[in-house]
């Protein structure tokens, strides 16, 4: 076999034999995604000293990742599925390093919220790429076994991201969050060559590039809306934008249901196993990322770990989603989908419950088993939702069926963080008021009602005034602990609501097993097509 693998999969007469070797590729490419979401959270302390950045700043310079990943993704992934999934997966990485690079070299706000947009564009190109590129290589029989170690590697890169970023801000600047990514990325694309074969769609049409304008439009003004209204306030700008995802959303469904070829096709949202697996997703990550976010700050900032420190007692997390991956990939195909999926909700949603115990007293070991739930809940849920997404989308619409899965993603993770955040920022802020309003003058209350980090600094400003002192900085700092953790109890009992809800709701929809495994002639056709092909091989 060729050094560079150049033969496509669409004409290889019998299963791809280093398939297991892309999928390690494929798998590195998630993880350096994935890990762009994450590795930040750890080094915005440093960011913000450094860069003197506003709250404003801060939420930009980590969101401005996310408008362009989930924008961009859907049509992104059906250009790949026309040109070059391959071609795509490499030019994405390529896209990913020259942000990174960026990111790390340059020290003004906005050129660093710049760069955090580049990277947001190559994510896009990468992560529907990946999967796409999965279900093209390998056979049906281990299309599962496969998606599963693919969801198992995002529940790693969420704690691998703080951890790795943290080790390196042991000894480095705040850059080091962002250059860390440029060897992995070259790494990728070498495997790339190596071993992942080329793809794409055989027999696709044009590009509804309308329809693909139409999303990023409605799926851009959502997630814009959803960071800057709950935390900066409706103004303008998001009252603008939230009208106009909904213009948009209305433009998208007329437009793709009269279009002969449409970038996504709505009515598969009438096909239970499909519109059940999405909304599990979407509500998952909303729960997820947004109990992490806001769990991973009281380690920092109330329990004083650094950014290794916190990196290190995110692992259990990582563990618990391969624990989880292990027990789906050997129930799912016995059990069915929804009873999968619907307990992994149930545990992800009890996980989220438990933080409602968190008090000022709190320790590392109260949130282990929060983390450890979520994370098992991870591994069990995502990989048979993922599964069904994927199997919904012929082969040539395998790009737009990725992008549509990790819109879900990406969407529930962004609202989760948004709203779940805007929840924590107000119930912070009417708890430290309550406790010691009118004790700071007006600019220092203002300072310190903006985040845990800003009371903590604005303690310590107090601490070196001759009217202050020691003991009034510890009591502000008391106060400011047990201000932010009366409000992770209390955002926590929202999202688990939410949860709990979209738990019932995702129940509701998705179909029995015996439902589930009823096909349609043409898949029947496949899926003999599959055996038939298997056995040839054998």
């Amino acid at each position: 076999m060729p050094l560079v693998v150049n033969t496509p999969v669409e004409k290889m007469t019998e299963p791809y034999p280093r398939r297991w070797w892309g999928l390690l590729v494929l798998c590195l490419s998630l993880l350096i995604v994935v890990m762009a979401n994450t590795s930040l959270i750890v080094a915005a302390p440093d960011m913000t000293k450094d860069l003197g950045l506003s709250s404003s700043d801060l939420q930009w310079v980590i969101d401005g990742y996310t408008v362009p990943y989930a924008a961009l993704m859907l049509v992104l992934g059906s250009i790949g599925d026309k040109y070059s999934r391959r071609g795509a997966l490499i030019l994405g990485l390529l896209i990913f390093a020259s942000g990174s690079v960026m990111g790390g070299l340059v020290d003004e706000a906005h050129l660093v919220i710049v760069a955090r947009a580049i990277m947001g564009v190559g994510a896009a190109v990468v992560m529907p790429a990946t999967l796409s590129l999965l279900v093209a290589i390998f056979p049906r029989g281990e299309r599962a076994k496969a998606i599963t170690v693919w969801s198992a590697t995002s529940g790693l890169a969420i704690a691998a991201g703080p951890l790795i970023a943290g080790w390196l801000l042991e000894s480095h600047a705040w850059g080091s969050a962002f250059l860390m990514n440029v060897p992995l990325a070259i790494v990728g694309i070498a495997g790339a060559l190596l071993l992942v074969p080329p793809s794409k769609a055989q027999k696709m049409g044009a590009i509804d590039y309308v329809g693909g304008l139409l999303s990023i439009v409605t799926v851009g003004s959502l997630v814009y809306a959803t960071i800057e209204g709950p935390h900066f306030g409706w103004g303008t700008g998001p009252i603008v934008a939230a009208v106009v995802a909904v213009v948009g959303l209305a433009a998208f469904v007329a437009w793709e249901l009269r279009h002969p070829h449409p970038m996504l096709n709505v009515r598969k949202f009438k096909e239970r196993p499909f519109s059940g697996s999405m909304l599990a997703v979407l509500f998952f990550f909303f729960g997820t990322f947004g109990a992490i976010y806001y769990s991973t700050q009281f380690l920092q900032f109330v329990l004083g770990y650094n950014a290794l420190e916190t990196g290190v007692r995110l692992l259990p997390l990582a563990g618990a989603v391969f624990l989880g991956a292990a027990v789906t990939g050997r129930v799912a195909p016995k059990l069915g989908v929804r009873l999968v999926v619907g307990t992994g909700m149930v545990i992800g949603t009890a996980g989220v419950f438990l933080l409602t115990r968190i008090e000022s007293g709190s320790a590392y070991t109260d949130f282990l088993a929060p983390l450890l739930m979520l994370g098992f809940a991870i591994g069990l849920s995502v990989a048979p939702a993922t599964d069904t997404i994927m199997g919904s989308f012929p082969e040539s619409e395998l790009g737009v069926g990725g992008g549509a899965n990790d819109t879900a993603l990406e969407l529930g993770g962004s609202l989760g963080i948004a709203i779940l955040g805007s929840l924590l920022a107000t119930s912070y802020k009417d708890k430290l008021t309550g406790l010691v309003g009118g004790h700071l003058p007006a600019a220092a209350m203002d300072t310190a009602k903006d985040s845990v980090g800003g009371g903590l600094a604005v303690a310590e400003q107090v601490a070196k005034t001759p009217t202050g002192g020691l003991q009034q900085a510890q009591i502000l700092v008391d106060a400011v602990h047990e201000s932010f953790a009366h409000a992770i109890a209390h955002t926590s009992l929202f999202g688990g609501i939410i949860m709990a809800a979209g738990t019932l709701i995702v129940i509701a929809v998705l179909p029995g097993r015996k439902h589930t495994h009823k096909q349609r002639p043409a898949e029947q056709a496949v899926t003999e097509a599959d055996r038939d092909e298997e056995s040839t091989v054998q």
